[in-house]
Parts: structure tokens; sequence; C-alpha cells
């Protein structure tokens, strides 16, 4: 009689642990992004050990901020199969607009009205966005692009050019005040400002969205197939002007942070980050195609991208070869991502 227990069984085989490794990995696309994060920390480290003074972890932090906030807008229109690079538009048409208009009639305006002026404005001009998409019936990516520079010819073409130095006094107390202070052994004194705590709340807000609300559920499901999730119920519409609405609340808050930060209000800034923020989002494992992404995994990809961009000097990279970090970072992650492992 033949011994069954030593007939192998077909898809039974021992996996290497090599090859199940990288298969966790693949269905974990924020750990290979952690992994990176913790690469450059340590090899900038290694090389720099001033990379690990207070202070310049402060201020990585401060950068994270408005990146981030553009980042959890860039994340919902993803996850819905949509693509938005207007944001940093409506950020500044906000931010130039509020400052100029507080400054002028109301500067005593306190700072929780601004930031909810500032989260309408970006709202509406988000919505705009979205009406324009379902209608149209149009890739978002090229709408988007058509609104951006609408936006910015307006603003630059009706309201002014002109900087804004003297910035309304709560904005400027704003950003000024501190959440943590350090005070270093030769006597300087680093803060991490408290309104690194609006990007918390932002993505606190964002994962509730997506994870433990309908319309979250519907997000991913128009992502991962619109036919499909019209079918079972879901309201296209709906979900299109939610997830730009959303993109452009966070963008204008973040136009707030950003001139309360740099105490300046330019027209021009901001223009040109829109790569780096996609970027962000996608080396934290969403994918272009929708459907897909998490707020845990596009917070890393921000910290990875600000970590590239703000500390690589300190081992003698130049900014031009930082580019090409990040572009070799989202091709290994890309392609990482894109693998569909076998179950």
């Amino acid at each position: 009689m033949a011994d069954v227990a030593a007939t192998p069984v077909s898809g039974s085989e021992e996996v290497p642990a090599a090859i199940r490794t990288m298969r966790w990995f693949i269905r974990h696309p924020p750990a290979v992004t952690f992994l990176l994060v913790v690469i450059v920390c340590i090899v900038v480290g290694t090389i720099n050990p001033d990379f690990w003074q207070v202070s310049n972890l402060f201020d990585m932090a401060r950068s994270t901020v408005v990146r981030g906030l553009f980042a959890l807008g860039v994340l919902v229109v993803l996850a819905s199969g949509g693509l938005d690079v207007s944001f940093t538009a409506i950020a500044a048409l906000v931010m130039y607009v509020i400052t100029m208009l507080v400054t002028n009639y109301v500067p005593d305006l306190s700072i929780w009205p601004i930031l909810g002026i500032a989260a309408a404005g970006g709202a509406i001009l988000g919505i705009c966005n979205g009406l324009l998409v379902h209608a149209l019936q149009a890739p978002s990516l090229i709408v988007t692009i058509g609104t951006q520079y609408a936006i910015r010819g307006f603003l630059l073409t009706f309201i002014g050019t002109a900087l804004f130095m003297n910035i309304p006094e709560s904005m400027d107390a704003f950003g000024k005040l501190a959440l943590f202070r350090y005070e270093g052994a030769n006597g300087a004194v680093s803060t991490l400002p408290a309104y690194f705590l609006v990007l918390v709340v932002a993505a606190l807000a964002t994962w509730y969205i997506l994870k433990r609300t309908l319309i979250g559920r519907a997000i991913y499901a128009v992502g991962g197939n619109a036919s499909i999730a019209s079918r079972l119920g879901c309201n296209l519409r709906t979900v299109h002007v939610f997830v730009f609405a959303y993109a452009g609340l966070l963008a204008g808050i973040a136009g707030i942070m950003h001139v309360s930060s740099n105490r300046l209000a330019n027209p021009f800034d901001l223009a040109g980050s829109e790569l780096d923020v996609i970027a962000a989002v996608v080396l934290g494992g969403a994918r272009i195609t929708g459907g897909s992404g998490t707020v845990l995994g596009t917070l890393l990809g921000v910290l990875l991208i600000t970590l590239v961009n703000n500390v690589l000097i300190l081992v003698g990279i130049p900014s031009t070869l930082q580019l090409a970090i990040i572009g070799l970072f989202i091709v290994v992650a890309g392609a990482m991502f894109s693998i569909r492992p076998k179950s």
C-alpha cells in the first residue's frame, strides 16, 4: 500500500522565507515605505550625526504639515480613481485672498474664523472640480489641469501679485505658537509648532472617513470599478463631488498653514510642488488606478519625501540628485505595489 503521507500534495510545497517576506511586503505597501524611511535615516544619521538633533527633527515635522494636508486630499481623490493637480492653485488663491481681505478690513479677526473661511472657500472650489469631472465625463487629470491654470490666471490677473509680508496678527501668532520647546546644550531653543496638530487632526478625520463611513466605502468601490459600484447603488456624482470638495477643503487649510508658518503670502508660492505630493501618496501604497491607499502609508510617503528633500543635503547630496533618488524610490515602490501576489 502506497504511503499517502510521503506523496507531495500540489500547492503544499514549502515556500522559501525570502519569497514569503517579499509577498508580505507586497501585501503591506506602507511597510515598504517605512523600510525606505528607516534606511534613509540610518544612512544619513551614520554619515552626519547632526541629523539626530532635536532641532532638525522639529524642522522635518514642521515641513510635513502643508505637504501632508495636500497628500491626504490627493489620497481621497486617488482612492476614488481620480487625480487632482489643482490643489496648490486652490491653496494659493484661498490663502492670498483671505490674507489680503483680513489684513485690509478685519485685521483683528482670530485664527479660527480664518481657518473656517479657508476650509469653506477651498471646498467650494473643489466642488466645482467634482461637478466638472462628473458632468464632462473627462479624465480628472485633464479637468484639474484646466482649473489649475484658470485659478492661477484669475489670481494673477484680477487679484494681484504683491507680497503680503505684514500678515494678520492672529495668523502670525498661530505660526509662532509652540507645542513643545527644547533648549540645546548650546542654549539654542527649538520648537515644534502647534499647527502640527492640524495635520494630526486632518489625518484622523481622513482615516475615519475612509474606514468608518459609507462614503469612504463608496470611494474605494468607485476607485476599484466605477461601473460595478454604480450598479451596486453608489452615486458616482456624490462621490466625485465629495472627494474633490474634501481635497479642496484641506488645500484651503494648507494655504493658511503656509502663510502662518512662513509669515508671508505670495501668489507664486506652492506652484510646482504637485508632483512631490502625488509621489508621496504613491510611495505610501496608493495605486494611480484607484481603489487603494491608506492614511498611514500616505503619511509615511510624506515623511520619506520630506527626508529626501530636507536632510540629504546634510550628507552633501545636491538637489538635482535628490530628484533622481525620489524617482528611483517611486519606480521601486511602484513596481512592487503593482505586483499582485498569488494568495
